[in-house]
């Protein structure tokens, strides 16, 4: 008797735990439709988006590690496009990659609400360049994407050497460059050598 009533009891609560996963599945599905929706949404505007090159003495590009170490400082980050902006500078270029580029959108977005005529624009190198960012870094990223003033997509697709496209594309096209890198290789050492080769007068700030 005891044992059909705990059977009776584990066949229940079996039951429910399913059907909150089948629910718990349903909102997951529903959550990557609408995010899908979106990017594809802006992907669409950004493929008609008719992007104008600005002037290089008023455009910096950043360059950074999608890792960032302890002394990375946003606070120095911040104090740094502010001061550009002081100086001047009013584009912004940003590949739009994990770590350091989200940070440095986010903050030129902040700016724009009191300096208007600062504009950012997002560099992506390829469709679904988000596709391996955590769901919070994706959401950020539509976001920055949104509220970007100007955007170039690169590439319908990803490939070998895209992502060093993007790099060389904005260090083109900036006098100015904030970075963060600590290594001597990788995409961030990239992008600083190519400003150096573009710009033997361009200004670097190491943070």
């Amino acid at each position: 008797m005891i044992f059909n009533y705990l059977l009776i009891i584990i066949t229940h609560l079996v039951k429910k735990v399913k059907k909150a996963n089948s629910f718990t599945e349903k909102i997951d599905k529903r959550e990557k439709r609408c995010y899908n929706e979106t990017v594809m949404e802006q992907l669409s505007f950004l493929e008609k988006q008719n992007t104008s090159f600005p002037n290089t003495e008023k455009a910096c590009v950043f360059t950074g590690h999608r890792q960032l170490g302890e002394d990375f400082s946003k606070r120095k980050l911040k104090k740094e496009i502010k001061r550009l902006i002081l100086e001047g500078v009013e584009y912004f270029y940003n590949g739009m990659a994990m770590g350091f580029d989200l940070i440095a959108a986010e903050c030129v977005l902040e700016y724009k609400k009191n300096f208007p005529n600062v504009k950012l624009i997002a560099c992506i190198p390829c469709y679904n360049q988000e596709r391996y960012f955590s769901e919070a870094d994706k959401k950020r990223y539509v976001k920055i994407l949104k509220n970007a003033d100007e955007a170039v997509v690169l590439a319908d697709k990803y490939y070998s050497g895209c992502m060093q496209r993007r790099d060389k594309y904005m260090a083109e096209r900036a006098k100015y460059m904030i970075a963060y890198c600590k290594k001597k290789e990788g995409g961030a050492a990239y992008t600083v050598k190519c400003f150096q080769k573009f710009h033997t007068d361009g200004k670097i700030t190491f943070l």
